[in-house]
């Protein structure tokens, strides 16, 4: 009988956790987290080390060689993604998008597709060959771009919106693609006009059902979950919300990362919106390093190698194509050039999408096997080449840049930045006295609470309150604490009070600390942390810690005496 219990996948998940833990952050001393997974994904891979794995054991256990099976996991990584990307909008945000979702993204896909698949058919091939390669490849990656414009801090950008309009509406296209290679492959329907009508018809009721049944059920739930004050369950539901829309979409034909952007936008429209993306972030890093690497495994460099000639001919020519193509395309919608060349250059590769088409084709014998393995050789090559393009996307708008100063955009909607504002880490009752004072000076906070009836109390009073642990630092982080000019930290627990002054001090010395204290002792500690200010626990300590606040921000000294009198005695100013 066996003496150990054989979990699935173990080896692989091993060899990417000490990759994702320890290689990774080594090479990204020198290169992107993007091109870091890439380059593993190609040593790990079944086309690197996995060539020496059957004459070397002791390389087996160093290598990942299943790729179909890690390719699975990876879509997680896109899934989780699209759903922090939703988070970050909403229904009415993309709405005001609708011009260019609709018509730029739309235009896109139309044309680029009949160029690519014009020259494939003068090439020789056939003509549902040519235009199942014009569909994929105008097509671009939504995984990849999207995380450099995150990590370089551009998606709320003219640029960046923009290029996001266009991959959202590629993942919109996902239906009418897939059908095409179903009807021009042997799996063709014998109408294909009415097939065609019932693939869409049950692609918006799908999506409507979502949209209906979300806005009914997903905030009690949320507030049901999060009333239990477990984060391990606000976690589990919040992954339940994302992987289960995804998975309806997905069951459908639609493609699931659209399926997870409909979750995000869902819950963006709760109060909840921010603490779920910070808790939801740990997975969506992990996974789509996962997927960057399934990319990099993908490459077989013995045939690039065979055949470099054609191969990065072809990656080139389609990069170059795509970019000419999307920046006369951006001219047209009216964006700047600069900003035009940014979009057109990021979008220059081909997509993950171009791996599920290529597959479906070639085994619905609409590609030859040959040519299918030529095209995902070209279409990853020019995934890996993404990081480059944005390289060149960013330097090439920085040299038209000269012509085109601003960055604003009449059909898009940019979020209001925080800058100079109070942050209150808890709205109990210190907190709730210190945000009374502020808003009757007219000061600009940002208040976070964990309790949510607290939270949507202030919230229905029309208070900038939002849903969070305050007790922990990322949470703090997306309330812009490094452009804030004071943080208040008024939680009641001792040690995440001094954990949060101790990590404030470190990272952004230039922001106040007012810190609520237990009492003297604990006052003393504090700062010692690196508080600046730290009063013992009494509502005449909130109120000279509201007092101290009203000075640092530069209100002078009868004014805040005279502030701080009034709320002590209850009077109306």
């Amino acid at each position: 009988m066996e003496s150990h219990v054989h979990i699935p996948y173990l080896r692989e998940v091993l060899v990417f956790l000490l990759a994702a833990g320890l290689v990774i952050p080594l090479l990204q001393r020198f290169v992107s987290p993007v091109i870091a997974y890439f380059l593993v994904g190609s040593i790990v891979g079944p086309y690197g080390l996995g060539l020496l794995a059957d004459d070397f054991e002791a390389v087996s256990w160093l290598v990942i060689t299943d790729l179909e099976g890690v390719a699975t996991l990876a879509e997680l990584g896109v899934i989780f993604l699209l759903f922090v990307i939703g988070l970050e909008l909403s229904f009415q945000r993309l709405w005001a998008m609708r011009r260019l979702v609709f018509g730029l993204g739309s235009a896109q896909i139309l044309v680029t597709g009949a160029v690519i698949a014009g020259i494939a058919f003068a090439w020789g091939n056939s003509a549902a060959t040519a235009v199942i390669l014009g569909a994929c490849l105008a097509l671009s990656s939504t995984a990849i771009v999207t995380q450099l414009l995150i990590e370089s801090g551009r998606l709320g950008s003219t640029s960046g919106r923009a290029t996001f309009s266009i991959l959202l509406m590629q993942d919109l296209a996902v239906v009418p693609i897939l059908f095409a290679v179903s009807v021009l492959g042997t799996l063709a329907v014998s109408n294909v006009a009415t097939g065609f009508g019932l693939a869409l018809l049950e692609a918006l009721a799908t999506v409507a059902v979502i949209y209906g049944v979300g806005r009914i059920v997903l905030r009690p739930i949320l507030k049901l979950v999060a009333g239990a004050d477990s984060r391990e369950a606000f976690v589990a539901i919040i992954l339940v919300i994302a992987v289960g829309t995804a998975a309806l979409t997905g069951v459908v034909g639609l493609s699931m990362a659209l399926g997870a952007f409909l979750a995000g936008l869902l819950v963006a429209e709760t109060e909840f919106r921010h603490q779920v993306k910070i808790d939801i972030e740990p997975f969506k890093g992990l996974m789509l390093g996962l997927f960057f690497l399934s990319v990099g495994m993908g490459i077989d460099w013995r045939f690039v190698i065979e055949n470099p000639f054609w191969i990065v001919a072809s990656a080139a020519g389609l990069i170059v194509l795509k970019s000419a193509i999307n920046f006369g395309l951006c001219l047209a919608w009216k964006l700047p050039r600069n900003r035009a060349a940014e979009v057109a250059i990021m979008l220059g590769q081909a997509g993950e999408f171009g791996f599920l088409v290529v597959g479906l084709s070639v085994a619905v014998e609409l590609l030859p096997p040959d040519v299918g393995q030529f095209m995902l050789i070209v279409v990853g090559l020019t995934m890996l080449a993404t990081p480059g393009l944005d390289w060149l996307a960013r330097n090439v708008s920085r040299i038209l840049d000269q012509e085109h100063k601003t960055d604003d955009d009449p059909n898009t909607v940019v979020d209001e930045e925080l800058e100079g504002h109070i942050i209150i880490a808890g709205y109990g009752r210190v907190g709730e006295t210190i945000a009374t004072v502020l808003d009757k000076q007219d000061i600009r906070y940002l208040a976070i609470e964990k309790d949510v009836a607290l939270a949507r109390k202030a919230m229905h009073e029309g208070r900038p309150v939002r849903m969070g642990d305050a007790a922990r630092l990322e949470t703090l982080r997306e309330a812009h604490l490094d452009r804030a000019a004071a943080v208040a930290i008024t939680i009641g627990d001792e040690q995440a009070t001094e954990m949060l002054a101790a990590e404030i001090h470190r990272r952004w010395p230039l922001v106040k600390i007012l810190a609520r204290a237990r009492d003297a002792d604990h006052a003393r500690k504090l700062l010692e942390l690196g508080a600046n200010v730290a009063v013992p626990e009494t509502i005449e300590g909130s109120l000279r810690l509201a007092h101290t606040i009203l000075l640092e921000v530069g209100t002078d000294e009868e004014t805040a005496s005279r502030q701080i009198d009034l709320e002590r005695f209850g009077e109306e100013q």
